[in-house]
């Protein structure tokens, strides 16, 4: 209860606009000294405390931020009729700038596109979708973006 009145309130704040940083490591070892007091993986005690780590509420915040918005986002079926795996996958839109792609919008397609298909099939119900999605985060605890991509492409 103290852990999320005093820090996950603050640490939520913004996140969707600063959560893909470079220095989120720093707030990560704060979150995990907040947790426990030992400097080994604390992935275990985040599942058994129901407490999603600094990269899992990044993600969680802007995949509903996505769906809440699902009507700026067009799906890959819209530009062609070949039945592919990723038709149901949102259109990434090809930009050069750097700036963009570490924007919200851009970065909410990639994470939205590297979720399993049973959490993308449920994202017309925004309700559903975010108890399903909070679920998946918890039993994962994910460190880092890098582990939700690497767990899709293995």
């Amino acid at each position: 209860m103290v852990y999320h009145s005093l820090f996950h309130s603050i640490m939520s704040y913004g996140i969707m606009f600063w959560g893909n940083s470079p220095n989120t490591h720093i707030i990560f070892k704060m979150q995990k000294k907040g947790t426990y007091d030992n400097s080994d993986s604390c992935r275990e005690l985040f599942k058994e405390l129901k407490i999603l780590t600094l990269s899992s509420q990044y993600i969680l915040s802007l995949l509903l931020l996505v769906i809440q918005n699902r009507g700026y986002f067009t799906s890959n079926s819209s530009f062609h009729n070949t039945d592919t795996r990723q038709k149901n996958d949102l259109h990434l839109p090809q930009v050069s700038l750097t700036m963009y792609q570490k924007g919200v919008l851009y970065s909410g397609i990639v994470v939205f596109n590297a979720l399993p298909m049973t959490i993308k099939s449920i994202s017309s119900n925004p309700k559903q979708f975010k108890v399903t999605l909070k679920n998946y985060l918890l039993s994962h605890s994910y460190y880092s973006l890098h582990e939700l991509f690497s767990v899709q492409n293995a």
